[in-house]
């Protein structure tokens, strides 16, 4: 998608806050954040949201949850919220599959 904001940041067109970077997800530092570590792991493909997901990503939604568990764990986080907004009425913002990482409190 040419104007997904996500889509560009996941190319390096837009800077972030990189925390991990792969062939197949990015994570980065959310730039509006709701707890001391909020991170948004998103695949460099683009899927619009959780109700746009066919059977063959199956791989890609577990390389985000893995990727979020390794990244709280070096961040020290006993605890945290993973968290999925699906569509506008459920709080997405940009229509890029994404996963927040909340914790730190």
């Amino acid at each position: 998608m040419n104007d997904c904001l996500f889509c560009k940041i996941a190319k390096g067109e837009i800077p972030s806050d990189v925390v991990f970077e792969d062939d197949d997800v990015k994570i980065f530092k959310d730039i509006h954040p709701k707890a001391p570590i909020h991170y948004l792991i998103i695949p460099k493909a683009h899927i619009q949201s959780i109700a746009h997901l066919e059977a063959d990503h199956n791989d890609i939604i577990a390389k985000l949850i893995y990727a979020a568990k390794r990244e709280a764990e070096k961040a020290g986080l006993k605890g945290y919220k993973l968290s999925f907004n699906v569509g506008k009425e459920g709080g997405q913002e940009v229509d890029h599959l994404h996963l927040h990482v909340l914790g730190g409190w």
